[in-house]
């Protein structure tokens, strides 16, 4: 089983127990958070889209940890000039560890539209 789920901005897959880097969220580590916007969902075959999110369905996550990406340097020049600028900048990642995925609005069924047609009465 796994989800497509929008985190920060960004759409990541999901599976169980699985670790991933995303952009830096506002909690603790160690704290629980859960994820609302799920976008797909398959099981066992069964594919679930949702227009644009499965209603229902959510994806639950502890915070493992906050680090910082690799160092990515910018460097400007032009030549004979004597312009050179080197910036640096490091990304703020948080590592978490998907806990479950909850799928219970997955089975969304179409309401079927019955018209009532008015009998014809023959006078």
């Amino acid at each position: 089983m796994y989800a497509i789920v929008e985190i920060a901005g960004q759409q990541f897959k999901v599976q169980k127990d699985q670790q991933i880097f995303v952009h830096r969220l506002d909690a603790k580590e160690g704290d629980k958070v859960t994820f609302d916007n799920v976008l797909l969902i398959e099981d066992k075959g069964k594919v679930t889209v949702g227009a644009p999110a499965v209603a229902g369905a959510t994806v639950s996550a502890k915070v493992v940890e906050h680090l910082k990406g690799d160092k990515v340097t910018v460097f400007k020049k032009k030549r004979r000039k004597g312009y050179k600028v080197k910036k640096g900048f490091r990304q703020s990642f948080t590592k978490i560890q998907i806990d479950g995925i909850k799928a219970s609005g997955a089975k969304k069924t179409a309401a079927k539209k019955t018209e009532e047609k008015p009998e014809k009465t023959e006078e």
